[in-house]
């Protein structure tokens, strides 16, 4: 349950949308609300990390998510974390949500990406198959408070410039340009109409205008490598062989595990028809033109190891016309202990609507469904997906940062009240100071948390594989 110190009232319950508000209210009226929430967190309290006032431990939280993972996969997960304080935060949403939980929130709700770090932000294919940047992760997504994805986003940025050895004042610069970037846009969409701010989206041009000329040659270069290779075609020509006259993904132990093929006709009669149903009436039409015809389990991710994880290769009438379905099992949101649970039934669903609230434009096969009582969510693999690395950004990381606090606004002002929260933020700058002091605060903490993986490891505590 949530700690009585950030037991503000929250403007979400079980049933109940993100940031809904009276649709008679005022713009007076939401403003003043936004200004009453300074009450309940002060903007310069939300730059305070201590330690002390945690109720868990790290390492108790990171072993407690075991339990509903596969048990000969655990190791390898730990084993990825491990690697690097970088490493370790992108598995360590768990922590970072009762450490959040654990303070005062300003109670103005948004639907969380809840994973918010900034290689979760990338590029994928609109069903227009034009290039968007955006949030891209939503294991995680639930209604909670705005700030909570904004600390999450400003400490991964200090925490990603650490892995890079990049002086403290650039990691310092990066998150003052993502925050400022934020509030930024938040004040411009408090004066837009409804529509605009739902239309609005990130396009590959807009994106390249955010970078100097001296970055944008090593960025466009990236992106033109990947947007054709990082599709079903790309995939099927490096990860499937042919025997007995039908395509087989090949395997690569651990990593990707062939099933049996009697285990695959029972994920195509269970999984697969209850997605197939999630599915619009248009698209359904289109995926039924498609039919399964290898599966592997899959490894992916550095949090996500250890979750069931399907690859689908499905095969078009044409015969040379290969689809990619990604089926990601989905269990509760690290957030519904301290916020409040899921108002979906099946957490697969919860990702995919918190994904569709949240982004400008999702990929047509989105869809979810059960299997052996898991709940899953389904999407294409590597639809134009390019996603950036620690390397690539961190030239320009000020400039990324940039792009990544304006489409993180963006994403808040789709679900929430971007009156309310620009008013709680204000002109000036006390709440890019809090987060910055904030998330050089929680870097420390994070590189704390990896030391003690590290040596419960080295104990012989905690089982680890490479993988």
């Amino acid at each position: 349950m949530a700690n009585s110190r950030s037991a503000a009232p929250l403007a979400v319950r079980a049933g109940v949308r993100a940031g809904v508000r009276d649709l008679a209210a005022t713009g007076r009226e939401r403003r003043r609300s936004g200004k009453a929430a300074r009450k309940r967190a002060q903007r310069g309290s939300l730059g305070h990390w201590d330690e002390a006032g945690r109720e868990r431990d790290a390492l108790a939280t990171i072993t407690a998510q075991n339990a509903i993972r596969v048990p000969d996969l655990v190791p390898i997960r730990h084993g990825r974390m491990a690697l690097s304080p970088w490493n370790y935060y992108r598995g360590a949403a768990a922590v970072m949500a009762g450490d959040l939980a654990s303070q005062s929130h300003s109670g103005l709700m948004v639907q969380l990406c809840g994973d918010a770090h900034i290689l979760n932000f990338g590029l994928w294919a609109t069903p227009e198959r034009n290039l968007l940047f955006d949030l891209r992760d939503f294991d995680e997504t639930l209604p909670g408070p705005f700030e909570w994805d904004i600390k999450r986003f400003a400490a991964s940025v200090v925490v990603a410039a650490r892995q890079d050895r990049m002086k403290r004042k650039v990691a310092a610069a990066a998150v003052a340009a993502g925050v400022q970037a934020y509030c930024r846009r938040m004040r411009g969409y408090a004066s837009k109409p409804e529509l605009d701010i739902w239309y609005d989206g990130m396009h590959v041009e807009r994106l390249m205008s955010y970078f100097q000329p001296a970055g944008r040659g090593r960025i466009s270069i990236h992106i033109e490598k990947h947007r054709n290779r990082r599709t079903s075609r790309g995939a099927f020509d490096r990860l499937t062989t042919m025997a007995q006259g039908r395509p087989r993904i090949s395997a690569q132990p651990p990593l990707r595990v062939t099933i049996s093929d009697d285990e695959q006709a029972d994920l195509v009669g269970h999984l697969l028809a209850g997605y197939r149903l999630t599915l619009q009436d248009d698209r359904r039409c289109l995926f039924d033109r498609f039919t399964e015809v290898d599966t592997v389990r899959q490894v992916v991710g550095v949090g996500s190891v250890g979750m069931r994880v399907y690859l689908i290769l499905l095969e078009g009438r044409s015969g040379a016309d290969p689809l990619f379905l990604q089926a990601k099992q989905a269990g509760p949101s690290v957030y519904e202990e301290h916020l409040q649970a899921s108002r979906y039934g099946n957490h697969g669903e919860r990702v995919i609507g918190g994904k569709r609230l949240v982004q400008s434009a999702t990929d047509i096969f989105v869809g979810w469904g059960s299997f052996h009582g898991r709940d899953y969510y389904l999407r294409q693999f590597r639809d134009m997906k390019i996603i950036p690395t620690t390397d690539l950004i961190a030239p320009v990381l000020a400039d990324f940062a940039t792009a990544c606090g304006e489409a993180l606004a963006r994403a808040h002002a789709r679900s929430g009240d971007p009156m309310a929260i620009s008013s709680y933020l204000g002109n000036g700058a006390t709440f890019a100071a809090a987060i910055g002091q904030f998330a050089d605060a929680y870097a420390d903490q994070n590189a704390r948390d990896h030391a003690q993986l590290v040596r419960a490891i080295a104990a012989g505590e905690v089982a680890s594989l490479p993988g």
